[in-house]
C-alpha cells in the first residue's frame, strides 16, 4: 500500500481550457515597471544572482503603482518576478548553463520556458520614489517587471535536501559557467 505522506493522491485529468476562454500572456500580465541593469547581450548576463552579486540595478514602477511600495524599505531582499521577453522558443528539453547532459526544462532554470518567466532575489539597498536601486541583478536591461514579493527569512529559508543534476557541478565549474564572460568588478 503507497504510503500516503509520499503518495500523490489519483486524480481528474487537468481540463482543458476552452478556446474561447484562452488567453495570452499579455491579456493575463501587464508589467508593472521594467527593471534596468548594466546587462545588455543575454550571452553576457550572469545566469543566477549569486553570480551577480556585485551586479547594482535599478526598478523602475509605472507611477501607478508606486503606491504598492508603501513599506518596502523594510526588506532587505526582494523577489522579482519578470517577463523573460527575449528568450529562445520553449523547448521540454534543453541543456542547461552549469549543467553537461539534457534535461526536462522543469528541472532546470533555462529560460526557454512554455511560460517565460523569470524569478531572482536582490538585495534592496534604497527607495527613491517609484524607483528601487537594486543589487545583485541578474537580469538583461529593459525587462518587463511583473511582480515584486518581499523575501522573508522567516517564510522563504529553506534548506534544500537535494539539488538534483546541479549537485554534480563542481562550485568553480558553475562559477565559470554561471558568469558566462561576465567580468565581476574588484
Amino acid at each position: 500500500m503507497p504510503d500516503k505522506a509520499t503518495s500523490l493522491p489519483a486524480g481528474p485529468a487537468v481540463p482543458a481550457v476552452p478556446a474561447s476562454r484562452a488567453t495570452t500572456a499579455s491579456e493575463l500580465f501587464q508589467p508593472i515597471g521594467v527593471i534596468h541593469s548594466e546587462h545588455r547581450q543575454s550571452e553576457k548576463t550572469p545566469v543566477q544572482p549569486v553570480f551577480a552579486q556585485q551586479c547594482v540595478g535599478y526598478v523602475e514602477l509605472l507611477p501607478e503603482y508606486s503606491a504598492g511600495l508603501a513599506g518596502i524599505e523594510g526588506f532587505s531582499h526582494l523577489y522579482l518576478i519578470y517577463h523573460l521577453h527575449l528568450a529562445p522558443a520553449p523547448k521540454l528539453t534543453v541543456q542547461p548553463f552549469l549543467g553537461d547532459g539534457e534535461y526536462g526544462v522543469f528541472a532546470t532554470r533555462f529560460p526557454a520556458r512554455p511560460n517565460p518567466l523569470g524569478l531572482s532575489v536582490v538585495e534592496l539597498l534604497r527607495r527613491e520614489g517609484n524607483r528601487l536601486l537594486v543589487r545583485g541583478v541578474d537580469i538583461l536591461d529593459g525587462t518587463p517587471l511583473l511582480d515584486i514579493k518581499p523575501y522573508s527569512a522567516r517564510f522563504d529559508h529553506i534548506t534544500a535536501e537535494r539539488n538534483g543534476w546541479m549537485d554534480m557541478v563542481d562550485d568553480e565549474t558553475a562559477m565559470r559557467r554561471g558568469l558566462r564572460g561576465y567580468s565581476m568588478p574588484e
